[in-house]
């Protein structure tokens, strides 16, 4: 992250002695990546951070895969996985369906008008995607207020939980690492200031405004980890409620990005993915395509070529306006669209003439690209319209 931010009561001094008005201690806590050789912030609690009472399984959702095999280009329908029946029993954490996955990136989907438990995710940075509602994301760093478009980075071990706004349910896609989730390196400056050609930079980045303190005792928290290979859950009870941070300074912390703060990089002719690039994981990234002014080349093609990216799969996620490219598909809001390594792909048939003379695409969509194989998660196989991969030559198998 490399921003520095600071919230709530702190001494003049790190590591030194610091106490309530009565002169008990806060306890220090350092939570910093890369064996404390990256970014880290200090927290200063009220109890113990190490203390718990109890430890059990958490039995997860179903996170098996299947390999995409044979090869083939994939749409999922999303919106089809929740009915409405199930909003006001399903949260945002418990409720996750996965969609994909490989050993770098689990991608989820839930729908959800239910609080979650508190959690923390011990494989990586989680980055949510609000497709729509609203939600007070509450963590052990102060809370924040996510809204449709946002990006609610949760860094990695942050305990928090999900408390949906309104009466609009909250859809949201997780993209869970088993890394860190940051800018491009190529948007910063040696010592970490967005730079000016970035798309976006530091005033586009929300963090918490406040501690949030809570009180409570033997309180749960639902821990994913990793055993024997395997990604697996324990639910731990802590002592003393876990939001018991009176202050923390440092350049780590959970914040909100959203995606209508994202300037596009736009050229005389079309720009190919790098141009659309928001943040970068071990063997990932993750880009935005927002409405835009588009190509002004005069013999410009505005829609993109053919292209085969070699060394990725390519997950387009649906969420906003018309994306030209795929019109004729059958793609539309709540749809993912699986290019995989291996197979060219592009604009629909009469895709590619019908674009020439558009001045502006009116599309949003959130990519993320592999740099390993995806495979199809328990999600997938629920909502797959079989049509898609023959939607370029107009028919099927043996027909």
């Amino acid at each position: 992250m490399a921003f520095y931010r600071q919230l709530g009561n702190i001494p003049p001094k790190r590591h030194t002695q610091h106490r309530d008005s009565g002169g008990q201690l806060y306890f220090e806590e350092l939570m910093g990546e890369e064996g404390f050789s990256s970014d880290s912030s200090l927290l200063y609690h009220r109890h113990i951070p190490s203390a718990i009472v109890d430890a059990t399984v958490w039995e997860l959702r179903d996170q098996t895969t299947t390999p995409n095999h044979p090869l083939k280009p994939r749409h999922l329908k999303l919106h089809d996985l929740f009915p409405e029946e199930i909003w006001a029993e399903t949260d945002v954490v418990t409720g996750r369906r996965l969609i994909l996955g490989n050993a770098d990136v689990r991608l989820s989907y839930v729908v959800s008008a239910k609080e979650s438990p508190l959690y923390r995710n011990s494989l990586g940075d989680e980055m949510v995607y609000v497709e729509s509602g609203e939600a007070i994301v509450e963590t052990v760093f102060g809370a924040l207020h996510a809204r449709p478009g946002d990006y609610v980075l949760i860094p990695m071990s942050t305990t928090h939980r999900w408390v949906p706004q309104g009466s609009e349910s909250l859809r949201a896609y997780a993209i869970e690492a088993n890394s860190h989730i940051v800018p491009p390196k190529r948007y910063l400056s040696k010592f970490g200031q967005f730079l000016e050609h970035a798309p976006f930079c530091e005033r586009d980045l929300h963090g918490p405004s406040e501690p949030l303190t809570a009180e409570g005792t033997d309180v749960e928290v639902l821990v994913k980890h990793r055993a024997g290979g395997a990604i697996v859950g324990t639910r731990m009870v802590y002592p003393n409620h876990p939001f018991d941070v009176v202050g923390w300074d440092g350049c780590l912390y959970p914040y909100t990005f959203n995606i209508s703060d994202y300037e596009p990089i736009t050229g005389r002719v079309h720009q190919p993915p790098p141009a659309h690039q928001a943040f970068e994981g071990n063997n990932f990234v993750i880009c935005n395509f927002v409405p835009r002014k588009v190509d002004y080349h005069p013999l410009a093609i505005p829609v993109p070529y053919y292209h085969s990216n070699v060394d990725s799969d390519e997950i387009m996620f649906y969420c906003g306006g018309d994306y030209e490219a795929r019109k004729g598909s059958g793609i539309g809001q709540g749809s993912i669209s699986i290019h995989p390594g291996g197979h060219a792909h592009g604009p629909q048939p009469g895709a590619y003439e019908r674009s020439i003379g558009v001045e502006f695409f009116d599309e949003l969509a959130v990519m993320v690209d592999t740099f390993r194989p995806l495979e199809l998660g328990e999600g997938a196989l629920a909502c797959e319209d079989e049509a898609y991969a023959w939607s370029w030559s107009g028919r099927g198998p043996n027909k």
